[in-house]
């Protein structure tokens, strides 16, 4: 099993969005691929078609002392998912300091999972540091930083870095880093100006494909689809398309 971390310095960037479709998109193409959603805010069940009143999670699993296994669901793309739960604020605290205090936690239950040859495990994780963003950076294989082409997102890469280097550097079964612009608008110069300046920091750490402005993404959510599947010949399903392909070549060599 690989284990993919998803993570971005703020909100608003994409992230769950990106996680989603990449996770499809490798689907559609034949990889086995689990979704776990590390994020309070519970947004990932909603792209994949969760029952609208279904407050399972692993939050509650957790506090309850049991597997993972009684919330992970099978999508109808290809994917199974284990959602963070619907939690109230006393949950929320009561989990967070219990992560803090069990820094095995994610890797203990991902391990009690079943796994297919060759699976590739992404974890989404909410904006910015935090104790989730602890406990999957200390085990994963890679990490995918999403990102959109403004000036306060390029502010944030040396805190980004510093984050890396601290939970992952020296890790033999650590592959690397990389970066993923979304929401890029080629038309506009401040776009293509953040991205030239980040190729030159990054170098082979930035995707060549950034995922293009597309409302097709907006369109799939409200839909609760892939946007391969609801808009197979858009712009972004082709970059996701791109992006996974460029992923799938880290991880396989």
């Amino acid at each position: 099993m690989t284990v993919i971390a998803v993570i971005s310095p703020k909100g608003g960037v994409g992230k769950t969005t990106v996680s989603v479709n990449l996770a499809c998109t490798l689907a559609a193409n034949g990889r086995a691929v689990r979704l776990v959603d590390l994020d309070p805010q519970n947004a990932m069940r909603l792209h994949l078609g969760a029952e609208p009143g279904d407050t399972n999670g692993l939050i509650h699993q957790t506090l309850q002392q049991t597997g993972w296994y009684y919330t992970e669901y099978d999508s109808a793309y290809g994917v199974s998912f284990i959602p963070y739960g619907k939690a109230s604020e006393v949950e929320r605290i009561t989990f967070e300091a219990h992560l803090a205090h069990t820094p095995g936690w994610l890797r203990d239950n991902l391990a009690e999972l079943s796994s297919a040859p060759g699976m590739l495990t992404i974890i989404d994780t909410p904006p910015g540091p935090s104790v989730y963003v602890q406990q999957v950076l200390s085990i994963a294989n890679l990490v995918l930083v999403v990102m959109i082409p403004d000036a306060g997102s390029y502010a944030t890469l040396d805190s980004i870095e510093g984050l890396l280097d601290y939970y992952c550097a020296n890790r033999t079964d650590f592959y690397g880093s990389y970066y993923v612009l979304n929401q890029f608008d080629a038309e506009q110069p401040l776009n293509r100006d953040i991205q030239s300046v980040m190729q030159n920091t990054l170098g082979e750490r930035l995707s060549p494909y950034p995922i293009h402005r597309d409302e097709s993404l907006s369109e799939a959510l409200a839909f609760q689809q892939p946007v391969w599947q609801y808009a197979p010949h858009s712009q972004a399903a082709d970059d996701l398309k791109q992006v996974s392909a460029w992923l799938l070549k880290r991880i396989d060599r």
